[in-house]
């Protein structure tokens, strides 16, 4: 399978522009921390949807381990300026949402081990 998709633009012509990978994406979420908490917000349950439209746009809806965290404008911009260097991602729009509130069952097995949660 290619690694680059083609896209019609209006006037007709035909566009390159490079697949956009879910693994990388993941990958760069893996790199954003929450830092308070030693474990990466990824593998905290902190993501709860991650859509890759056709047009590069990554549209990812998120939340925080409670509602007054101080760094929260910082870790959504975080999040987004992450995503937006992934090859082929041409926007992220990241959303922070309340429902459903986070627990520690959203944590990852891998994440529990490194808090010492076991």
């Amino acid at each position: 399978m290619s690694e680059r998709a083609s896209e019609t633009t209006a006037v007709g012509e035909a566009t390159e522009r490079a697949a956009v990978d879910e693994a990388a994406i993941v990958a760069a979420l893996h790199t954003v921390y929450d830092p308070e908490i030693p474990v990466d917000i990824y593998e905290l349950g902190l993501i709860y949807r991650l859509d890759i439209g056709a047009d590069g746009v990554v549209a990812i809806d998120m939340t925080l381990t409670a509602p007054g965290c101080p760094v929260a404008d910082y870790l959504v911009e975080e999040v987004a300026d992450k995503v937006r260097a992934v090859p082929g991602v041409r926007d992220a729009r990241v959303t922070l949402v309340w429902e459903p509130p986070w627990t520690p069952e959203r944590m990852s097995e891998a994440a529990r081990l490194d808090l010492g949660m076991f």
